[in-house]
């Protein structure tokens, strides 16, 4: 929802870090894998309490998750790096939850399970979209930079980050957060369902 407002933003913030690290010759596929790798770091850091940490390393994935973009836009793009961005992106996300089930399974864990669930459907019609989308020929207006059909939605990666920070702040609100948030995100699988059904009909 609030991503198509955020990304120029984040763009122009980035890109003379981007700039300095091309210079050097880190590419965008480097700063993908070793942004993954950071974002684990959180997930042991979460299971075992350290949620202070835990934010960190969550912070320093969506930086380099930002700077690989940045990084890549500045020479050609690859297919490759479009995947690679994606594909390590959903699962980030859905180790998130888990971790904090792991801390704490008695309390967390139907709340975790559930996220986890919801987090398949926005990911699923995500990609199912722009799969399609991409064989039609569309491009999206509103991420046109993207390296593939980016359809929007109630809950984006800007939320999804927000709710990530929220729970390691709050860490004893996880089961609300989680449900609520898994209801949101319900909302937009159903939104995605319909727009796919409408725009491939």
């Amino acid at each position: 929802m609030f991503d198509r407002h955020i990304l120029p933003v984040q763009k122009s913030i980035l890109r003379p870090v981007a700039g300095w690290l091309r210079l050097r010759g880190v590419t965008a596929d480097q700063l993908s894998i070793a942004g993954f790798g950071l974002g684990l770091v959180s997930l042991p850091m979460i299971g075992l309490g350290y949620f202070g940490a835990g934010l960190a390393f969550i912070a320093a994935n969506r930086l380099f998750d930002g700077l690989d973009g940045a990084v890549a836009r500045m020479g050609a793009p690859t297919d490759r790096g479009a995947f690679l961005d994606i594909a390590l992106d959903f699962a980030f996300y859905a180790l998130v939850p888990l971790a904090f089930a792991w801390a704490d399974p008695a309390a967390n864990a139907l709340a975790a399970a559930t996220l986890i669930a919801a987090f398949v459907g926005t990911g699923s019609s995500f990609l199912a979209f722009s799969s399609i989308a991409a064989r039609r020929g569309m491009s999206s207006n509103d991420y046109p930079q993207k390296g593939l059909y980016y359809l929007g939605g109630l809950t984006e990666g800007a939320e999804t980050v927000g709710l990530f920070v929220a729970m390691c702040i709050w860490p004893n609100l996880f089961p609300i957060l989680a449900f609520v948030f898994a209801a949101l995100c319900l909302i937009t699988t159903l939104t995605r369902w319909r727009q796919g059904w409408t725009a491939f009909s």
